[in-house]
């Protein structure tokens, strides 16, 4: 049964009902509705809204929550409510914000400040009521109820429910600021936890206060395991913990940072003792009290080793084309280069003997000529050496024809007829060569085959066979050169050759 408003109980059973809700509600947006209900079922209102001031400049003040007693026949006016939206003094939710006072009227259909007059005659609404919610800011909002009948102004109710006012915001604003300082905390960790690199966080006396699941990960510990304990005894190489701790006493005591803020390069330990390098950045936390400090912390393994093959890469590409320069110099000397020496001298005794002797002459031209087309050949051939003319004139279909022409045993070939760059060409050609030539010498097979094939903006080149298999990409030079080769282009070899199953020598080639 409601009671009446100036009733002194029901104004101490509707502060009870309020603070009540507010002890038992968890989250802010549950506040509204559960005020709105307890202030209504007292009193007997019809419906009630709660409105937001938004923190936004120039915006509007909108509905946030509602509540109809039951069976009422307001359900419209209650949607018109909640899709409104009033600035300050407009309606009765923008006159308690602009003037901060409660307010009540008697009669809203005839009031002129109400612009929805016509739906609350409607639903048959007349008395209303309105008082505001305060916070930090000032008001923050408003909370209305409204009443099918007139009703004249009730001061104590008013009195109380600016009382209310002040507590419902408050704890409004409190609970907002505790969920917000929630999720930001949420999204941090879920940040965290979703890193790559490794992340590490220490107080002053360098022990861990949190770390990543990438951080568990890469050092083999989980976090339960070394929060609390010192990190130079977890992470840190013995041969670098004293440096470690000498460093963070400087920077604690307000000495120079050497490492703060900086990438270097450095080692770690895993939870087994096995070292290995990582870079590492350090940042100190911008936080009240002690310092504390937040480690980034990136595995580069991969890294080094990529380098180091690349190191490795160009050395042996330099070493091939030293031993190429002086394979040339060798064919050069000891086959064209003679000759074109005979050559000359053939020349110039034949000069001498013209006159005195013009058919001895005669034939020492013939002799020139005929070392002359001799060199040429072996010039040709020298330059088909480095680089087939077949390949340069007709390309790869052509070119490898002619590698499977000159196989001991029965190949087939697959190979599209268009043309591509020369390097990516060159690149396809030997790789077959010395798959094939490989495949003729080690591999017992009955046949083997090649297929070429252009998709996604690569070549793809694979000989496979059926011999014996075993075939170790890495014991011999060969494949090495052709994966120089091949990575110089950005592409990648790779052999597979399980024993028994034969082989398949596979290229990736960027053509684009």
């Amino acid at each position: 049964m409601a009671r009446q408003s100036s009733d002194p109980t029901a104004l101490l059973e509707i502060e009870h009902a309020v603070v009540r809700g507010l002890c038992e509600t968890p989250r802010a947006d549950d506040v509204y509705p559960t005020v709105l209900a307890a202030i209504g079922q007292v009193l007997g209102w019809e419906l009630g809204a709660a409105w937001e001031v938004p923190r936004q400049r120039g915006a509007r003040m909108h509905c946030v929550a509602s509540w109809r007693a039951p069976g009422s026949a307001a359900r419209d006016f209650e949607s018109i409510t909640r899709s409104a939206r009033f600035s300050s003094g407009e309606g009765l939710p923008g006159r308690v914000w602009a003037t901060g006072e409660p307010a009540w009227i008697v009669d809203v259909v005839a009031d002129d400040n109400y612009p929805r007059a016509d739906a609350a005659r409607k639903a048959g609404l007349h008395a209303a009521l309105c008082f505001p919610t305060r916070g930090a800011r000032g008001v923050v909002g408003g909370i209305e109820f409204y009443a099918r009948e007139l009703r004249d102004p009730d001061a104590p109710l008013l009195a109380t429910m600016a009382s209310l006012g002040r507590q419902i915001g408050q704890f409004v604003e409190r609970r907002r600021a505790e969920e917000a300082m929630e999720a930001s905390e949420q999204r941090l960790r879920a940040m965290l936890e979703s890193a790559l690199d490794c992340v590490v966080v220490i107080d002053h006396n360098g022990r861990i206060l949190d770390l990543n699941h990438a951080a568990e990960l890469t050092f083999g510990y989980a976090a339960t395991q070394v929060i609390g304990r010192e990190m130079a005894d977890v992470i840190v190489p013995p041969h670098l913990r004293d440096a470690h701790r000498r460093g963070l006493a400087r920077v604690v005591a307000g000495g120079e940072a050497r490492v703060l803020d900086r990438r270097i390069e450095i080692t770690g330990m895993r939870a087994d003792g096995s070292e290995f390098p990582v870079e590492l950045t350090i940042t100190r936390i911008a936080m009240p009290g002690p310092p504390t400090f937040t480690g980034y912390i990136r595995d580069i393994t991969d890294r080094k080793r990529a380098e180091e093959e690349l190191r490795a890469s160009r050395s042996r590409i330099v070493d091939a084309s030293d031993a190429e320069r002086r394979r040339l110099e060798r064919d050069l000397h000891d086959g064209a280069q003679q000759r074109l020496v005979t050559l000359g001298l053939s020349l110039r005794l034949a000069k001498l003997k013209l006159a005195s002797d013009p058919s001895y002459a005669a034939a020492l031209v013939e002799e020139a000529i005929d070392d002359l087309q001799q060199a040429t050949a072996e010039l040709r051939e020298l330059a088909r050496g480095i680089h087939p003319a077949v390949l340069t004139d007709g390309g790869l279909e052509p070119a490898l024809a002619v590698l499977a022409d000159r196989g001991t045993l029965p190949i087939t070939v697959a190979v599209p007829s268009e043309r591509l760059p020369a390097a990516v060409e060159a690149a396809a050609y030997f790789v077959v060569a010395e798959a094939l030539t490989n495949v003729a010498r080690y591999a017992q097979a009955r046949r083997a085959e090649v297929t070429v094939t252009r998709a996604n903006g690569n070549l793809h080149v694979e000989v496979s066979d059926d011999g014996r298999g075993g075939a170790d990409a890495a014991a011999g030079t060969g494949l090495t050169g052709l994966g120089d080769r091949v990575a110089a282009l950005g592409g990648e070899l790779s052999v597979s050759s399980p024993p028994g199953e034969g082989t398949v020598v596979t290229a990736e080639i960027p053509c684009e």
